[in-house]
């Protein structure tokens, strides 16, 4: 199928566009790519937690596949505020906060630039509900990635992970576990880069951008440092490309269905409660609300009726007992 008009044709196109070009000129691009679908690569790549350090690798394996593919992909990178850096003091104020700043950005360099379709990579926290709630508004052609979960490291014999150190550090505050060894277990918990390697926000969140199907089939799953996320990250590349010509876009998939699909697993797998913030973000995107999107059952015949007279019940009890309360 032929690719349809392209977005980005309004940066390029025309002879007040010959500045443009040469901005675009200046990155690289040739006469040929000037012609060539424009896509944007954004990622929370960043060294400022262990979740996000790898991004920007797996942001350039996309790219270099989009260019095999026949489009022109451009790399840009977002915030993160990571919950494990920011609780426990005043940082925790940002972490929600950041969500809604990822958001914003990558739809203001999307709409600002005019590309034509998009790919995001995320790494924890707040950046994958962010990512996805900006795929999701400006509807563009889009391929959510992301990063993976750490490994589990090993201490006494058995796998432990960065949870065993926040238990342990309740263990010590109640005197069942020695200081030393606490600070044995800090050393060994998270060998690699990645997430939380547990069913807490991110690996939740990459559930349900499955479940949506704003992410690959098996993207959730696969650690961090696995050679096959590579492979992933160009896939996506490639991906992108396709949907591009065929679609479908990001709220065709974000439905009803899909919304409660993804509710169902965070409860199967005992996802993070903070899926309760997010999926309802994602789905405001898409224009549902959620409210509508997931109604309350009708009470029995009569059911609101007796609701009312029960709450008129207890005013009148509550009336009652004033005068004493208040004598």
């Amino acid at each position: 199928m032929r690719i349809p008009k392209l977005r980005s044709r309004i940066t390029v196109e025309g002879l007040d566009r010959a500045p443009h070009r040469a901005f675009l000129r200046a990155l690289g691009l040739s006469d040929a790519d000037l012609g060539k679908p424009f896509v944007g690569v954004a990622s929370t790549d960043g060294r400022v937690t262990p979740c996000n350090a790898l991004l920007g690798e797996f942001a350039r394996e996309a790219c270099a596949a989009i260019r095999g593919a026949g489009g022109v992909p451009f790399d840009f990178a977002s915030i993160s505020v990571a919950d494990s850096m920011s609780m426990n003091h005043g940082g925790m104020r940002y972490s929600l906060l950041s969500r809604e700043i990822i958001a914003d950005g990558v739809e203001a360099v999307a709409r600002g630039h005019a590309y034509d379709a998009l790919v995001t990579f995320a790494g924890c926290d707040k950046t994958l509900p962010g990512m996805m709630m900006a795929m999701v508004r400006l509807n563009l052609p889009s391929v959510f990635v992301y990063g993976g979960a750490a490994l589990p490291g090993r201490w006494r014999g058995r796998d432990v992970t960065v949870l065993d150190t926040y238990e342990a550090v309740g263990a010590v505050l109640a005197g069942d576990m020695k200081e030393d060894d606490l600070r044995a277990l800090e050393h060994v918990c998270l060998p690699t880069l990645g997430s939380c390697p547990g069913q807490f926000t991110a690996n939740t969140m990459a559930m349900v951008a499955e479940t949506l199907g704003l992410g690959l089939a098996g993207s959730a799953t696969l650690p961090a440092v696995s050679p096959e996320r590579n492979d992933l990250a160009r896939k996506a590349g490639q991906v992108v490309m396709n949907l591009l010509k065929d679609g479908p876009l990001p709220r065709q998939l974000v439905t009803k269905r899909s919304l409660e699909n993804a509710c169902a697993a965070v409860a199967a797998t005992g996802g993070s409660t903070n899926a309760g913030l997010h999926i309802p973000a994602i789905a405001h995107e898409a224009g549902h609300e959620a409210g509508r999107a997931f109604p309350r059952e009708r009470p029995a015949r009569g059911g609101r009726r007796l609701r009312r007279a029960e709450s008129a019940a207890r005013a009148r009890r509550a009336a009652r007992r004033l005068p004493d309360a208040l004598g």
